[in-house]
């Protein structure tokens, strides 16, 4: 059997938790793989918003379980909340949640960090969610961290001091006022209720699964564009984003891989610094990032907003070994007449489809093209012509399948394309 994968191939925002919700009745585990609540995976069921940020988005299907992996970082006061949230609406959270050992945990002093760190850059700012996350990756590497299986070891207090009194230490050269007492008090709190969660040793545990012939999925989080090797260096997030993360973030083998299915709007957005050649600064950004909703569900923060790059999606494509495609918020370019597509960048007096290793110091103008929209289309009605030829330009040109448009933002929005 092997582990199918789902994940983002712009800058985050492009409707995985939908698309993971929509197929997990496939599946037997719906798996996290990277990544911490700077996510935030939006579902719509039965027209309610829901927005999960570590838990993956197959916790509301019956029968299935829901598993985050060593590769993810948890924050147990965000973890916490959400599960007390599911629970409040009838989600059977201890049931269908398993742990890995191996994940590594969000201290209230790696929040401080990430806050006295983004802080002290000024203008250079990365556009940290200052949730705790890059910290809490460096030490993972730096083999300080703290993780899950810790937390009921009898070490775990001892732990916790020497890993705290580091991170103070480190703060004291920032010049930055903060107060752990209160944090500190509803992060224990928190680490006690999660002591009744199920814990697995991750190696085990998936491949036992894999053995037994369960269908596994594997759930992104971030986009591609993100990637801390692959993605717009140095505005990036701190954990690798890309199919190839899958194996270290679960255990297992590559050969184990299935399909790969890459998420992409049908238009581009991005929250925070760093590049984006095709962005819309204008009113039709502006159009784009209202009439999509375009505010992040994790911060609240307004997106920006431009057309579909492709020379960033091929890239993508590639960099993740994409065997599907699923385009997402199809029905927003319905309120522009024409809408836009990044084919070409040029730099360095040359076009090219080529992304260029420094996005960040170079500068990129894109070549723009132009396809009609077409109207609300549904599952029941013949593809409009418009749609088709847009869909059959996106395949030439990614030389991947696109396999699904999605029309709205709830499950039976989602419209399966036959082959053409």
């Amino acid at each position: 059997m092997l582990v199918d994968v789902i994940l983002g191939l712009q800058w985050g925002d492009e409707g995985k938790g939908k698309i993971v919700d929509y197929l997990a009745d496939k599946y037997d585990i719906i798996a996290r793989f990277q990544g911490g609540p700077n996510a935030g995976h939006t579902l719509y069921i039965d027209g309610v918003k829901h927005v999960l940020h570590t838990i993956p988005s197959g916790i509301f299907r019956k029968g299935k379980i829901n598993y985050i992996g060593n590769g993810v970082v948890i924050d147990p006061i965000t973890l916490v909340k959400e599960i007390e949230n599911l629970e409040k609406q009838g989600v059977p959270v201890q049931e269908r949640l398993v742990i890995s050992k191996r994940a590594n945990l969000i201290l209230p002093s790696h929040k401080m960090l990430d806050a006295a760190s983004e802080n002290a850059k000024g203008a250079s700012k990365i556009g940290s969610t200052l949730k705790g996350i890059g910290p809490t990756y460096m030490d993972k590497t730096g083999r300080n961290g703290l993780r899950f299986g810790d937390i009921i070891e009898e070490d775990f207090i001892v732990k916790y001091e020497l890993l705290k009194a580091k991170h103070l230490q480190l703060l004291q050269m920032y010049n930055f006022d903060f107060d752990l007492n209160e944090m500190e008090k509803e992060w224990f709190e928190a680490v006690e209720k999660l002591k009744t969660l199920k814990q697995v040793e991750s190696v085990y545990f998936i491949n036992e699964a894999l053995k037994k012939g369960k269908k596994i999925l594997a759930e992104g989080a971030q986009g591609s564009m993100l990637d801390i090797d692959f993605g717009t260096y140095p505005f990036v997030t701190s954990s690798n984003t890309i199919s190839a993360a899958v194996c270290t973030g679960l255990g297992i083998s590559p050969k184990h891989i299935g399909e790969v299915i890459g998420i992409t709007k049908a238009y581009c957005t991005r929250v925070g610094s760093g590049p984006f050649p095709s962005e819309l600064e204008d009113e039709v950004g502006e159009k784009l990032r209202q009439v999509g909703g375009e505010f992040g569900a994790t911060t609240g923060r307004p997106r920006r907003c431009g057309w579909i790059d492709l020379p960033a999606l091929n890239y993508a494509c590639l960099i993740n070994g994409v065997t599907k495609l699923i385009i997402t918020k199809a029905d927003i370019l319905n309120s522009f007449e024409e809408f836009g597509v990044c084919t070409h960048y040029a730099y360095d007096n040359k076009e090219t489809k080529d992304l260029p290793y420094d996005m960040v110091n170079r500068k990129i103008k894109p070549t723009t093209i132009y396809f009609k929209s077409w109207g609300n289309i549904d599952a029941q009605q013949a593809m409009p012509a418009e749609l088709l030829a847009y869909v059959d330009y996106l395949e030439k040109y990614l030389n991947t399948k696109v396999a699904m448009v999605s029309n709205g933002p709830g499950r039976e929005q989602l419209i399966e394309l036959a082959d053409k």
